[in-house]
């Protein structure tokens, strides 16, 4: 693959959502059947202040796509939670993930403090630690990152 490939903020759902989506569950991965019934239902089109959903294309083909929202299973301001990291499979080991994935956090660094995310699968996990994250032993979260110290109420 050419890795002249580029990432964009989305706004609405890609015609390419579906056979993703399709590819995603023939491997097991639920993600993106949770994505598309949030987005259609619009419990989660990442629209609140300050989260961001990303898409990787290369030309007008969607090769993967990744959001962040404000992480919902914690109460404390600046916390964000990194969702639904996907690239489809003849795109993937070509850097998609990773520019995904950094880019999402240098975005989320002036609004969050903390990254959190979930995954139950060792290659994710090996992924994750790769680009800065900590494991942690938490029921919401497999995985932090920290951007900066959190801002303290003097």
């Amino acid at each position: 693959m050419n890795p002249a490939f580029y990432i964009t903020p989305v706004t609405a759902l890609h015609p390419d959502m579906q056979a993703l989506q399709a590819e995603a569950a023939a491997e097991g991965f639920h993600i993106v059947d949770r994505l598309m019934k949030d987005w259609l239902s619009t419990a989660n089109i990442f629209d609140r202040p300050s989260e961001l959903f990303l898409g990787g294309f290369l030309d007008n083909k969607l090769l993967g796509f990744c959001g962040l929202n404000v992480d919902p299973y914690m109460v404390q301001d600046g916390v964000a939670r990194l969702r639904h990291l996907y690239v489809r499979r003849d795109a993937r080991r070509n850097g998609v993930a990773t520019a995904l994935v950094k880019f999402i956090l240098n975005e989320a660094k002036g609004n969050f403090h903390l990254v959190r995310l979930r995954t139950d699968t060792r290659e994710a996990a090996e992924f994750y630690v790769r680009l800065g994250f900590e494991s942690v032993n938490d029921a919401t979260a497999s995985h932090i990152v920290l951007l900066r110290e959190a801002a303290q109420n003097i």
